[in-house]
């Protein structure tokens, strides 16, 4: 397999092929900072459906219909906009969704990067699938001189922290998840996981060793957490919490570039 191959294999192993340059592809895309990445390659002409939580960038996707959210998609929406290509990710996506939709659209690309330097991958697959490769090797250039300067110049604090994403019920992540590999990268060590499998655990504050954690940082996304739920929470566990910007630590794509910006400038009180 040459490296051009390697390019167009997606995340389940699919080798996809390159659009024909007389056609016109037709893409509904599930994930919402891959909206954000195809907009970023110069496709935004080509996506005809998008989730409502593909927001990204504004101006942009406003006009591109919607067509439910990332889990209730609407099946039937999607048919009649006669895509020819559906991109999906692994954690985002449900996979009997995905597969009614294979029924009928030609192309399933599928993604799951787990880490910051997967991007990388991920920006030429799409460049290549979709003939803007000039486009996703400057983006590469971009994100390998990030994670450079980031491992050059960031200094290992080597931090125990506990990172919240959703409450009733309170949820974290596994170590295995793109959100801990960011975090590692400032040497951020996710911890405090309840010991079971699953990559997004429940868990109850009464179960946590808080002796074992340094830090928490509640996350703006997916849920909306404020600088006073982490104040509150601040209190009620006499621990110091940050509120942190989800975007900018869990989306993947083109976002990663600033993301990892934003994380070498976060304090750690």
């Amino acid at each position: 397999m040459t490296n051009f191959d390697n390019d167009l294999m997606d995340s389940v192993g699919a080798v996809h092929r390159q659009v024909d340059p007389i056609s016109t592809p037709r893409i509904v895309c599930l994930v919402p900072s891959i909206t954000e990445l195809l907009c970023e390659l110069g496709l935004a002409r080509w996506i005809v459906g998008r989730t409502g939580f593909c927001i990204h960038p504004k101006s942009v996707v406003q006009s591109i219909p919607k067509v439910g959210g990332t889990k209730d998609v609407n099946v039937e929406k999607i048919r009649k906009l006669e895509p020819t290509h559906l991109i999906v990710n692994i954690d985002e996506n449900e996979k009997p969704t995905v597969d009614v939709l294979a029924e009928f659209i030609p192309h399933i690309i599928v993604t799951h990067p787990n880490h910051p330097r997967d991007n990388l991958h991920l920006f030429r697959l799409l460049g290549t699938i979709f003939r803007q490769r000039e486009r996703a090797l400057v983006l590469c250039d971009q994100l390998q001189q990030a994670l450079d300067g980031f491992e050059q110049t960031s200094a290992h604090e080597s931090l125990r922290v506990m990172y919240g994403i959703w409450r009733d019920p309170w949820m974290t992540v596994s170590r295995d998840t793109y959100i801990a590999q960011m975090l590692a990268l400032r040497g951020w060590q996710q911890c405090g996981v309840p010991s079971d499998l699953r990559r997004y655990p429940s868990f109850e504050w009464e179960q946590i060793d808080l002796n074992q954690v340094d830090l928490i940082l509640l996350s703006t996304e997916p849920y909306s957490f404020t600088q006073a739920d982490a104040n509150a929470l601040s209190v009620k566990l006499a621990k110091p919490v940050v509120l942190v910007d989800g975007e900018m630590l869990s989306w993947y794509g083109s976002r990663v570039i600033p993301g990892l910006r934003y994380l070498k400038r976060l304090k750690a009180p």
